[in-house]
């Protein structure tokens, strides 16, 4: 199986340069007056486009990108994951494609055939050429120059879908070798498409394997988008490991958004590596706050399926990675909106009904199920978000495309109110039911479901490693909110986690479900993953409990 996750940070230099790089990013773009340049009379808007610092479509309305990315150069057979990938709520998908340089050439007709299952889809698509990740360090890798002739060779099935497609030159076009040289071949590629005659939406990536920690392409932004005769050009920053605190990654946003230069987030991740844990909530939500587009790194076929939003590309086995992306805190579900170029000119503006009060049935110790009377909307009710009301507070304990929900990861003998809001397609969201307030059972020590817990570690260096522990439910019914239970036998520790929150005293650690982990059904699993320190042996844990239950290995 080919690597699909190409965006691991490579050398990676210290805090205190990437923090340099930060400042003099901020500093080149800040006193830069917030207009673009001139453009030539032709410039007309056609089909999707930027205006002011934003991507439009061709009538006008803003379309922020909720999406992920789809390796299909290295999957050509799986031509379900489109159709897969909308029904969970995307309304875009970046499509890897090779220009032959390093992986087996998209032809023309595979790249017509593409557009065509995006459009079929209702999916706004990106497509890029893959084969230049890291060039400059990576020997394999090709140029920007060739993928612009790739481009070029296609223009018979790009030309008039400027409505439908978005052009993203080279993914990651430069290594982290020499990075300031990114600028000039980058001007000269998006040069070579406009001569061409190409208007679509030009994407560009940035250097450092796309993460830009230097801040070559922060401090060159102004300078690359003026470039472009059009104007139709968009910046997209790859967020991993370098991005790990909120405010390294609202500082690259906002730095973008406050000089008026278009920007989205064209991969991200949120499971931790060696070099450190992305900070994935605060890059959904910045992205939600200013409106700009995110694309997931990827649906399926990972190497290391860490990665992974599908398990298999099997829509109904999400990781908790894409539990996390379609179904969490600002996630696609919540927070897409199909392009209006798929259902007329007009927007959407009118919101649901709100829905019934809800009523709550099947009462435990650890969670609570709602049922509620529908909502109503002009064009169709799409989904249910579920909040837990707090005075004048509100958090979103679960979503649902249905009138019932089961609320997990409650506390035992406690009173929870709740409420529900409605939303449709467009994003609307309805009035607030009524709420209901109950209160949990008391734990009563019942043992909880049977279980099987797999344990593996996926990656080592001195000092440090990797590992992922998978829970399945082996009993007779869903597991709903759990807390898992194991000891290191050799001095090791958890640094950071995903999937779960840990508590370590000592060698005992306990793991409490995240939010898009806690349901585990009859025969499911769910995925914990962490990094974690250890001494001179790195043996794993022998045995796991699940709510006070031990559980089989293996």
């Amino acid at each position: 199986m080919r690597t699909t996750r190409s965006t691991t940070l490579r050398n990676p230099s210290t805090a205190l340069l990437a923090a340099v790089a930060i400042l003099l990013g901020l500093l080149a773009l800040s006193p830069t007056p917030a207009h673009a340049g001139p453009r030539s009379p032709g410039a007309a808007a056609t089909g999707l486009h930027i205006s002011n610092g934003r991507l439009l479509e061709g009538n006008g309305n803003d379309f922020v990108m909720r999406g992920v990315n789809h390796a299909h150069t290295w999957y050509p057979g799986e031509t379900r994951s489109l159709a897969d990938i909308k029904a969970l709520g995307a309304n875009s998908v970046r499509v890897v494609l090779s220009d032959g340089h390093r992986w087996t050439r998209n032809s023309a007709a595979d790249v017509a055939a593409v557009i065509a299952n995006c459009k079929a889809n209702r999916l706004i698509c990106v497509l890029e050429v893959h084969d230049t990740t890291g060039y400059g360090e990576d020997a394999a890798a090709g140029t920007l120059d060739h993928a612009a002739d790739y481009w070029i060779s296609l223009k018979s099935v790009l030309a008039g879908e400027e409505d439908y497609v978005v052009i993203n030159i080279g993914n990651e076009p430069w290594g982290n070798t020499d990075p300031a040289g990114w600028t000039a071949p980058t001007i000269a590629a998006i040069k070579k498409l406009r001569g061409a005659g190409f208007q679509h939406t030009i994407m560009v990536d940035a250097p450092n394997w796309g993460q830009d920690w230097q801040g070559v392409m922060r401090a060159n932004a102004r300078t690359v988008y003026d470039a472009d005769t059009t104007g139709n050009l968009i910046f997209s920053i790859h967020m991993y490991s370098v991005f790990d605190t909120a405010q390294k990654v609202t500082d690259y946003l906002n730095a973008f958004v406050a000089a008026k230069l278009p920007i989205l987030i064209g991969e991200f991740g949120g499971p931790a590596d060696q070099w450190g844990d992305p900070d994935e909530d605060t890059m959904m939500a910045a992205a939600q706050q200013l409106k700009l587009g995110y694309l997931a790194w990827s649906w399926s076929g990972n190497t290391d399926p860490v990665l992974d939003l599908a398990i298999g590309f099997d829509p109904a086995r999400l990781s908790s990675w894409g539990r996390r992306v379609f179904h969490g805190a600002n996630g696609i579900a919540q927070t897409s909106r199909e392009a209006t170029v798929f259902g007329g000119t007009a927007p959407d503006t009118r919101a649901p009904t709100a829905p019934g009060k809800p009523t709550a049935s099947g009462v435990s110790s650890t969670s609570i199920t709602l049922t509620w009377t529908a909502a109503t909307d002009d064009v169709g009710v799409t989904g249910y978000e579920v909040v837990r009301v707090n005075g004048t507070t509100e958090t979103t304990a679960a979503f649902s495309t249905t009138t019932t929900v089961t609320v997990p990861s409650l506390t035992p003998d406690t009173a929870y109110t709740f409420a529900v809001y409605a939303r449709d397609a467009a994003g609307n969201r309805s009035p607030r039911s009524a709420t209901v307030t109950v209160t949990t059972k008391k734990d009563t020590g019942t043992p909880g479901a049977g279980c099987s817990v797999g344990y593996r570690v996926t990656n080592e260096w001195p000092g440090g490693f990797q590992a992922e522990i998978t829970v399945r439910n082996t009993g007779t019914a869903t597991v709903n909110g759990w807390t898992l239970g194991f000891a290191f036998p050799a001095g090791q520790t958890v640094s950071t986690m995903w999937g779960g929150t840990p508590t370590q005293k000592g060698s005992s650690v306990t793991v409490a479900a995240a939010p898009y982990t806690s349901t585990i059904p009859v025969n499911g699993s769910v995925a914990v993953g962490f990094t974690g320190t250890m001494l001179t042996t790195n043996p794993a844990p022998t045995t796991f409990t699940l709510n006070g239950t031990t559980c089989t290995t293996g």
